[in-house]
């Protein structure tokens, strides 16, 4: 076998033992979290009412203190300031609000 057939060789090799890892890296960071089936918090609960669109493009409520205390529904995790954040992934919840003390379960 000559030299450049063999190097030709070696290189599809690793192409297509590459390939997969690299596909299955660039589909992985841009799915979305499986957290985005949150429902939605009743207003009448919160004492904020804003709403900002994220990353996937869904509409997710800001983070807002409770009127009369509680976990609103939907709430993914608790800010650092008190107030309950929507978020539908991690990377950014509660960025202005104190950070993450305490990320709440999915039930």
């Amino acid at each position: 076998m000559s030299r450049s057939l063999f190097l030709t060789a070696v290189c599809i090799s690793a192409i297509g033992l590459a390939a997969p890892a690299i596909a299955f890296e660039k589909t992985r960071q841009h799915q979305p979290n499986p957290q985005t089936s949150r429902p939605e918090p009743s207003e009448a609960q919160l004492r904020e009412h804003g709403h900002y669109t994220n990353s996937d493009g869904k509409r997710v409520h800001t983070p807002a203190h409770v009127v009369g205390g509680g976990i609103p529904a939907g709430a993914s995790a608790k800010c650092g300031d008190g107030s309950y954040s929507f978020s539908l992934h991690h990377r950014g919840t509660c960025s202005h609000h104190g950070g993450v003390a305490e990320w709440l379960s999915r039930g």
